[in-house]
C-alpha cells in the first residue's frame, strides 16, 4: 500500500474528524462503551473507524440503486485515500488514521466484500460458510481497534476474531425473525436440516421444539467463542480492557435471555435490560479493580 499520500490541510482533516465524531454520536446507541471507556486521546481515530464501517454497512443495506456499484465507488474512494486525496471525507480522516497507525488495508477491504457478500448470498450452507462471513463482517473491526491500541500480536487478533464472531453470532440468534423478513437466514442450513427445522417454521413464528434444539445447539457454540476469545481482556491495557470485558459480558448476557426464553426468539426478540446493562458495568469493573487491572 502507498503511504506516502498529499497531506490534507489542517482544516479539512479537522472537519471530516468531526463529521466522523458526528456519525458516531449520532449512532450512540451503538458506541456508548468505546465513547465512554477509549483513552480520549484515541477517540478521534476510533471515530473515524466507526464512521467507515458505519458507512459501509448502509451503503450494504439501506442505498437506494446498484448497491454492489456503490460499494465499488467506496472501495475506489479508498485507494484514493491511501494514496491521493479521497472525495468522501470521512476517508479523509480515515486515511489519516491508517498512516498514523501504519494499518493495512486488509480489515477495510474485507469489510467492503462483506457488504457485497450481503448482496449475493442470504443463506449459508455450513457453519463454515458463516464462519467465513463472520471473518468479513465482523473480525476486520476487531483488528482495526487493535492496531489503534497499538497492539499487532497474531495472537491478539486470534481472540479478537473468536469474540468478535462470538458477537456477530449472539446477534444473529436475537434476531432470527428479524432477518428472516429481510430475506436472510443466518442460521447454517446444514444444522436446520440436522435439527429437522425448516424456513416454515420461522416463517410462521412457530418455535418447534426441533427450532429450540437447533438454537440451544448454535447458542451453546457461540458461548465457547465467547469463552475462547475472553484471554484477550488480560493482554490489553488500562480502559480499553473494561471495554473489551463489557462487549464479551453483554454479547454473554444476550445469550443468557435467549436461553430465559427457552431458545423462542420468534415471537419475542430477547434483549437485556436497562438495569442488567449497568449491573454489568459495575460489577465487570469492580472485578478488574480488584485483579488490578483498571
Amino acid at each position: 500500500m502507498v503511504r506516502h499520500a498529499e497531506a490534507a490541510s489542517p482544516t479539512a482533516l479537522e472537519a471530516a474528524y468531526a463529521r466522523c465524531a458526528a456519525i458516531a454520536r449520532g449512532h450512540y446507541e451503538n458506541f456508548t462503551v468505546a465513547s465512554l471507556f477509549f483513552p480520549r486521546h484515541l477517540l478521534p481515530f476510533l471515530f473515524a473507524i466507526y464512521a467507515f464501517c458505519r458507512h459501509t454497512d448502509d451503503l450494504g443495506d439501506e442505498a437506494s440503486g446498484d448497491r454492489l456499484a456503490l460499494l465499488d465507488a467506496w472501495e475506489a474512494d479508498l485507494d484514493r485515500c491511501l494514496s491521493g486525496t479521497p472525495e468522501h471525507p470521512v476517508l479523509l480522516a480515515l486515511g489519516d488514521t491508517i498512516r498514523r497507525f501504519d494499518m493495512p488495508d486488509t480489515p477495510f477491504r474485507k469489510l467492503i466484500e462483506a457488504n457485497r457478500m450481503d448482496q449475493r448470498q442470504a443463506r449459508f450452507a455450513t457453519y463454515a460458510d458463516l464462519l467465513r462471513y463472520c471473518d468479513h463482517s465482523a473480525n476486520p473491526v476487531g483488528h482495526m481497534v487493535l492496531y489503534v491500541l497499538g497492539d499487532r500480536t497474531a495472537e491478539s487478533q486470534r481472540l479478537s476474531d473468536a469474540t468478535c464472531t462470538a458477537l456477530q453470532l449472539a446477534n444473529f440468534w436475537q434476531d432470527v425473525r428479524r432477518d428472516y423478513e429481510k430475506g436472510r437466514i443466518y442460521l447454517p442450513m446444514e444444522d436446520m436440516a440436522r435439527f429437522g427445522c425448516g424456513e416454515a417454521e420461522i416463517r410462521d413464528g412457530v418455535a418447534s421444539n426441533a427450532f429450540r434444539d437447533l438454537l440451544r445447539f448454535e447458542v451453546e457454540r457461540t458461548r465457547r467463542l465467547f469463552e475462547e476469545g475472553l484471554p484477550l481482556i488480560s493482554r490489553l491495557r488500562g480502559r480499553a480492557r473494561l471495554d473489551v470485558a463489557l462487549f464479551s459480558k453483554g454479547g454473554l448476557s444476550v445469550l443468557d435471555a435467549i436461553r430465559r426464553q427457552r431458545y423462542d426468539v420468534l415471537h419475542r426478540r430477547p434483549t437485556v435490560s436497562r438495569g442488567r446493562k449497568a449491573w454489568l458495568l459495575a460489577s465487570t469493573a469492580a472485578r478488574l479493580l480488584a485483579l488490578g487491572r483498571p
